[in-house]
């Protein structure tokens, strides 16, 4: 456990490090917008562009991890909505609460994490539940935050609007890139790939970092709000959920799977458990602001998981491993 512990203590070091830059003010709250362009737009890409062309295809694209991590998707957010659903929580609130339940921060931080502990190796299933989350999980969620308001029509535009923004995002693309020069056998130039490995390298420090600011603006900005305070049970038990039904669920599907037949890699199961026993992503916050869900919900799930995933994270990392 003390050697799980030498490795998972950085990278939640430096999430601390970003909060406390934040709340103390020495990081103004006005660049961590730039921060966190620099590392969606730029740096986390080619980390993930790194890692796909490195990943044999057939590792990226397994049908049968995505069998059974898609699933759980699905599960995760059709529990957590008919748990948060009630008179004050609505469907707004519920969606973005299933959401943070349901869409591990793999990016950000879960990529480099894994393969610190496992080695290369656990980057493809990482890699292809990221596309799941981003482009199933995030779009089904933000459909469901407008049924408050919308009739069908305005559902539609919301699933429309979802998509819209999974094609401007430039993960999934940089993990398409990847996964095609990994299938054709191509390579960069020295210098594009001189210049894609220094942006590579940057990616997890500096988005380690930009979590924890995004945590403290979060904070600041629904201590800002005026609200009635927020009852525990509309938070802690999404968090539970996130860290604890998630990656039980995820666990107990491939078992299951495993047993009526399905040749599902031991070892990309496990890295799909640790997927799902990862802290919620950090940007769900973000999104919540933009749809005016109530972020300081949002928010408090998502430091909450963050810092207990550092012990629960790695109490699962020390059972599977």
């Amino acid at each position: 456990m003390l050697q799980i512990l030498q490795v998972t203590f950085p990278f939640f070091a430096l999430v601390l490090c970003g909060y406390l830059a934040a709340h103390r003010r020495l990081l103004p709250l006005d660049a961590i917008g730039g921060l966190n362009a620099f590392v969606l737009f730029f740096a986390l890409p080619c980390m993930l562009y790194r890692f796909g062309a490195s990943t044999p295809i057939a590792q990226l694209l397994d049908p049968r991890a995505l069998l059974v991590y898609f699933p759980c998707a699905v599960l995760m957010v059709a529990g957590a909505v008919a748990f948060s659903l009630n008179t004050r929580i609505r469907w707004n609130d519920a969606a973005f609460g299933a959401l943070v339940a349901a869409f591990p921060n793999t990016g950000f931080m879960g990529v480099p994490l894994l393969v610190a502990l496992l080695g290369p190796r656990a980057a493809g299933p990482a890699i292809l539940t990221i596309l799941i989350d981003l482009v199933f999980t995030s779009s089904l969620c933000i459909a469901l935050s407008r049924l408050d308001s919308a009739d069908e029509h305005g559902v539609a535009t919301a699933a429309r609007k979802a998509l819209r923004g999974v094609a401007a995002n430039p993960m999934p693309w940089a993990i398409a890139l990847g996964g095609a020069s990994s299938a054709l056998g191509l390579a960069l130039a020295r210098p594009v790939g001189a210049t894609v490995g220094l942006l590579a390298d940057a990616a997890s420090p500096v988005a380690l970092f930009t979590i924890g600011a995004v945590l403290a603006r979060s904070q600041i900005v629904a201590a800002a709000q005026v609200h009635a305070p927020l009852p525990t049970r509309d938070y802690v038990p999404m968090a539970l959920a996130k860290l604890l039904v998630h990656p039980l669920l995820v666990l107990g599907m491939g078992k299951a799977a495993q047993a009526l037949g399905l040749p599902l890699d031991p070892f990309a199961l496990t890295v799909m458990v640790l997927v799902a026993a990862l802290p919620s992503a950090s940007n769900v916050s973000l999104l919540a602001e933009r749809f005016a869900a109530d972020t300081g919900r949002v928010a408090r799930i998502i430091l909450l998981t963050t810092a207990a995933a550092f012990l629960t994270f790695s109490g699962a990392v020390a059972l599977l491993h």
